[in-house]
């Protein structure tokens, strides 16, 4: 199970929101390239980037900041908030990143997933499902939609996706855990590869996680920036599952 530390953008400063709320978030004092730098640094096998002003607005004012971390990294990029258009897509790969999540816009246009999927190929794509109460969320997860998060997962895997990233709302930037039956529901529903996100809050969902045969990959985010897991340690935490 590879680890993806998060590194969530506004206003060109590292934040963390509690359940995704702008109002109720938590700013880190350190750039963002120096926080990229540590957790490639203790072992992330991923940088996870969340541009929370273009989820929000569909403006894309932190590329430069994304662009200047993605060069100078040893580890892949990937990046999500606001790719809802070919344009946005093409500007984030061109700015050194090696995969792009499509959150609101899969969610409005399946043949928009399908076709950024053939235009720039599986590897570069992934699909990003924010889930309130079983239902995905969108725009920043400012609006839920009527669409189940199992029901997207599954047609978004028939349109060629080969990864899926799925987060519960409200276990993200609580230091609860994360939503296991979701996850377990969610893994029945798709052979494709699984990232968990929202929630994990200790070694022992790192260790827990690690034992789903499916996940490939979790999410970490506010317990790293609290000191609550070290990531060096979850990476040993890790090989010890295997």
């Amino acid at each position: 199970m590879l680890l993806y530390p998060a590194i969530d953008l506004m206003g060109g400063q590292v934040v963390r929101l509690r359940q995704g709320k702008a109002e109720d978030k938590t700013v880190y004092p350190a750039p963002p390239l120096a926080y990229a730098k540590r957790w490639s640094e203790e072992g992330g096998d991923w940088l996870h980037i969340v541009d929370l002003d273009a989820a929000f607005t569909g403006n894309h004012t932190n590329l430069e900041i994304v662009s200047t971390i993605a060069k100078s990294m040893l580890i892949p990029v990937q990046l999500g908030g606001g790719m809802r258009s070919a344009e946005s897509v093409k500007k984030a790969l061109d700015a050194g990143v090696s995969r792009v999540v499509i959150g609101t816009k899969a969610a409005e246009s399946l043949s928009f997933v399908s076709d950024m999927v053939d235009q720039f190929g599986a590897d570069k794509i992934a699909v990003g499902i924010d889930a309130k109460d079983g239902m995905v969320s969108v725009k920043g997860w400012t609006e839920v939609s009527q669409l189940d998060a199992l029901d997207l997962a599954k047609k978004a895997e028939d349109c060629g996706v080969k990864t899926i990233i799925y987060t519960d709302i409200a276990t993200d930037g609580m230091m609860a855990g994360p939503n296991y039956r979701g996850l377990e529901r969610m893994l029945a529903a798709i052979g494709c590869d699984l990232i968990a996100s929202g929630g994990v809050s200790s070694l022992g969902d790192i260790q827990r996680l690690g034992q789903y045969r499916g996940i490939h990959g979790a999410i970490i985010g506010k317990a790293l920036y609290d000191n609550a897991i070290r990531l060096h340690d979850a990476v040993a935490s890790r090989t010890q599952t295997l």
